[in-house]
């Protein structure tokens, strides 16, 4: 059985620091051996799976995400959030970084393009209000992994063609644990907020931006003297509107059934473009150059990592990985309560060790034929695979996105541990065991939309 050493030498060059898609080929390359697979047949039949035009979705929202960040959309966003009730009181500034995050996850699909823009945005404006370093890093990691639960989540994208379901049940089955996580995330980054945010002494971090602090003030006192003497008209590319009405377009197009996921991406990125050029002039040749390399960059490395997981999921698959992980689970135990979250312990280990893209890719065709042994639906099954990778990306020690948030925030890690513990066990947690151990949950929508019979 060479799939133990497949796996032992998966994460062993993983935890080293090997590169995803080498450490996928380096696995593939010890059954490949043992077997006397041919190679060639490997590469055509991986190329063959991955030459789908569905996977299309992905540069495309890749590219938009980009565009969003160098072209103004996404501060503008951030400023109809923060603008709006929940933007009232110094602690409401967190839940503005939880919804901007949704609402950014919505348009990108991707949480790690949903922590780039709206850590860099939010963080001086909770650092200003009184908010901990520790806290906004964690916050912004948190909340930036909504991205892979609010459609379109470019994660479901990879779920439904790795699964080969409808991508937009996919989409719906992931909508209401996002939620749930946004009202759980809100609710608990107030109580640290008003338990450690704004006691004690000044922080380190905002003495360092006293200075900062004090040429805000004078700006806005300068831009509210603007504002009168303009005598309330909108200047030009003040609004938010183009940048709120990008979400509804999109999805609205896709769950109205005008347009595919794949041309709804599309719709974006054209959308995206003239409006970042002529009505916010945040584009210009270099922001649109740097957005293009960004975005080549980001799908280049995805489609390359799909190529090697596809080969390493086939030859697991071939080596019935999937029936021995299921002997070894029900040797274990025979309840059903128990080996869902002997799962999802396992999921979330995963989470914590590879990127969403790379964990949905390996993990759906293993793991979906144990949830059908089981009893869950491929949509349920979704949703839970969402909330684990998303929470195992989080979850110290190794958690990309986390590290990720402190470069972005300029958080120390070690700082961030402890409000992303407790975040974990107050808001994804509690997300993780209704959305796993109640399937109405996560197949409300999907059914009552018709994907379910």
């Amino acid at each position: 059985m060479l799939v133990i050493p497949a796996l032992l030498v998966l994460i062993v060059v993983m935890v080293i620091g090997v590169p995803v898609p080498l450490a996928f080929l380096l696995s593939s390359v010890v059954i490949a051996a043992g077997t006397g697979v041919n190679p060639q047949m490997l590469l055509i039949n991986g190329y063959n799976k991955i030459n789908s035009v569905l996977l299309l979705t992905i540069p495309l929202f890749v590219l938009a995400g980009s565009l969003m960040n160098n072209g103004g959309l996404g501060e503008k966003l951030v400023d109809s959030v923060s603008k709006s009730k929940l933007g009232k009181s110094k602690s409401s500034l967190g839940v503005v970084t939880v919804v901007a995050c949704a609402v950014f996850g919505a348009v990108s699909g991707s949480s790690s393009a949903t922590v780039s823009c709206i850590g860099s945005i939010m963080a001086p404006r909770l650092r200003e209000n009184g908010y901990p370093d520790g806290l906004i890093g964690a916050l912004v990691a948190s909340s930036g992994v909504l991205g892979i639960l609010i459609p379109p989540s470019m994660i479901m994208i990879l779920f439904a063609w790795a699964a080969n379901v409808s991508v937009l049940g996919c989409f719906v089955a992931t909508v209401l644990p996002g939620i749930l996580l946004v009202i759980l995330l809100s609710i608990t980054q107030v109580a640290l907020y008003k338990r450690g945010g704004n006691k004690g002494s000044v922080t380190d971090s905002i003495i360092e931006h006293a200075k900062q602090q004090e040429a805000l003030k004078a700006q806005a006192a300068a831009e509210k003297a603007a504002k009168a003497e303009s005598k309330g008209k909108k200047k030009h590319g003040e609004s938010a509107i183009p940048a709120l009405l990008m979400p509804v377009i999109i999805l609205g197009s896709i769950y109205g059934g005008f347009l595919t996921a794949t041309e709804a991406a599309a719709l974006s990125v054209v959308y995206a473009i003239p409006i970042g050029i002529f009505y916010y002039k945040k584009i210009n040749w270099a922001t649109y150059r740097t957005a293009m390399i960004d975005a080549g960059k980001t799908a280049g490395v995805i489609m390359c990592m799909m190529l090697s997981v596809q080969i390493l999921s086939r030859l697991y698959i071939t080596e019935n990985l999937p029936d021995l992980i299921l002997g070894v689970l029900t040797s274990i135990s025979s309840n059903k309560i128990v080996i869902l979250m002997m799962i999802n312990v396992f999921m979330v280990i995963m989470g914590m060790l590879m990127d969403d893209c790379s964990n949905t890719t390996l993990l759906t065709p293993i793991l979906l034929p144990i949830m059908g042994t089981l009893g869950i639906s491929v949509f349920h099954f979704a949703a839970i695979l969402g909330v684990n990778i998303g929470m195992g990306n989080i979850t110290p020690p190794t958690a990309p996105l986390l590290y990720l948030s402190g470069r972005i925030t300029g958080a120390e890690v070690k700082n961030m541990l402890k409000p992303t513990i407790i975040l974990i066990l107050c808001a994804w947690l509690p997300t993780l065991i209704v959305t796993t151990y109640f399937p109405g949950f996560s197949e409300f929508l999907p059914r009552i939309l018709g994907y379910m019979s």
